[in-house]
């Protein structure tokens, strides 16, 4: 069935349909009106993988959705024009510019703690582009997958889109192709694999991993708003969120009232009884229930700590100073629990945070705008924020992605047709003028020719 797909794109790219804008707007409106027609059902496919609230499914997978499909609808004529820049005189005269133009066949992998938006936005920005597209949706969300086959076939033919579902088996079947471009989103450790696999054909590749991301609060923080912001971005989603706060660094004279305004805020967000709040979601697999739940023995709890087999719940966790070394701090946690380290030098920030390869996000509460810059230009990380956590991917014009070992390649709005455009250049000369000294034989003086660099 791959190899049958793979053939079938070929022909159809190869037929130049996709190189007209108009097309491309054609279908992306087609698929905008699909999502807003099926979203009640897309929410209940997301629930019934892993209690998604509804508010969340809203905010974080399809409305986020809808607004790249409206940017994208909006400019992708613009995006697509030539963009002429300034001739070298080397070349004069000449008219120069540079041509977004398609990949080709693109291969799309996406995980499960995000199963839709992160499946289909970048299929948006493959599309707009003028790619076609393979997208292979995780088989650890099954029910939002079957909502994302059923939503794509409605919309696509397979010749130009087409859903491939299944498991690992699939994946090596898909890697085993040839493809223009391959965008992946999961963990570091199959983002190695990908890029191996692409590597065999030189195959371009976006990977958008995770990372320990750290949140570092200072002595001058406004400490009950950090904490309701830190609340609010680690548990989202139960903490299934690669750009969700990994652990905190908290100034050891501040830690004892962030401790107490969390606990404050949890309560305040899923009430004295988490389980039964309609607000909070479950750990997706029971794998990763297991995982979790087994990284907390022994760990010195400050709160929650608490765990259902039977619904693979876990409750929001605050653990006090576990050591570096220790199975929790060991990875990304992506969960409900959240480490919390006192510092009190810069040293100790160091130890900590230069200990972990470059996580996806980073964010430092402080009304110290020189603590505030010496931290975002100290440490290597995706993407980050001062005074709240996770709220940079909401900002269309701000790339999102990661660098070193949480990712490679940025993408959201203008950029994920960027992203998926080989920037082509273009030089177009006159024929009215043609200097003859650039021919052999050299008959020019050195010392001109050493004055060519003042041309360029």
């Amino acid at each position: 069935m791959v190899k049958s797909i793979v053939q079938t794109q070929n022909t159809f790219f190869a037929s130049q349909r996709t190189r007209d804008s108009h097309f491309r707007k054609q279908y992306l409106k087609k698929l905008m009106q699909e999502v807003l027609k099926m979203e009640d059902a897309i929410c209940d496919a997301l629930y019934a993988d892993f209690k998604k609230p509804k508010f969340e499914a809203l905010a974080t997978e399809t409305q986020l959705l809808l607004a790249e499909l409206k940017l994208a609808i909006k400019h992708i004529s613009i995006w697509s024009r030539p963009n002429p820049v300034d001739f070298s005189w080397t070349n004069f005269p000449s008219k120069d510019w540079i041509q977004p133009e398609p990949y080709g066949k693109v291969l799309i992998i996406s995980p499960w703690n995000y199963p839709f938006m992160l499946a289909m936005a970048p299929l948006v920005g493959a599309i707009a582009a003028g790619n076609t597209v393979v997208l292979k949706p995780s088989e650890l969300s099954p029910n939002t997958s079957k909502i994302i086959a059923k939503i794509i076939t409605a919309v696509f033919p397979p010749e130009y889109v087409a859903v491939v579902e299944g498991g690992v088996e699939v994946s090596q079947a898909l890697l085993a192709e040839k493809w223009e471009y391959i965008f992946f989103t999961g963990s570091t450790r199959v983002g190695k694999i990908i890029y191996q696999s692409a590597a065999e054909n030189l195959t371009p590749v976006t990977l958008e991993l995770g990372g320990k991301n750290p949140c570092i609060v200072d002595e001058t923080a406004s400490i009950n708003l950090a904490a309701k912001r830190i609340a609010w971005g680690k548990f989202i989603n139960a903490g299934q969120t690669c750009l969700a706060p990994d652990y905190i660094l908290v100034h050891q004279s501040v830690k004892g009232k962030l401790v107490e305004q969390l606990k404050k805020n949890i309560v305040k967000f899923y009430g004295e009884d988490v389980q039964s709040s309609t607000d909070f979601a479950r750990m997706a697999t029971e794998k990763h229930y297991e995982e979790l739940k087994q990284s907390l023995e022994g760990e010195d709890l400050l709160f929650g700590g608490t765990c259902s087999d039977a619904d693979l719940y876990i409750s929001p966790t605050l653990v006090n100073e576990p050591q570096i070394q220790s199975g929790l701090m060991e990875g990304e946690i992506f969960g409900p629990i959240l480490p919390i380290v006192s510092y009190s030098t810069q040293e100790d920030l160091d130890r900590y945070v230069l200990h972990y390869p470059e996580s996806l996000a980073l964010y430092v509460f402080s009304k110290n705008r020189k603590f505030q810059k010496e931290i975002m230009g100290r440490y290597r990380f995706g993407g980050g924020a001062i005074n709240d956590t996770v709220i940079h991917i909401s900002n269309k014009n701000l790339p999102f992605g990661g660098v070193g070992h949480s990712g490679m390649g940025g993408y959201h709005g203008k950029h994920s047709f960027d992203l998926f455009s080989h920037q082509k250049s273009v030089v177009k000369r006159a024929n009215w003028l043609d200097v003859p000294m650039r021919y052999a034989p050299y008959n020019i003086p050195i010392r001109w020719v050493k004055r060519i660099r003042h041309l360029f």
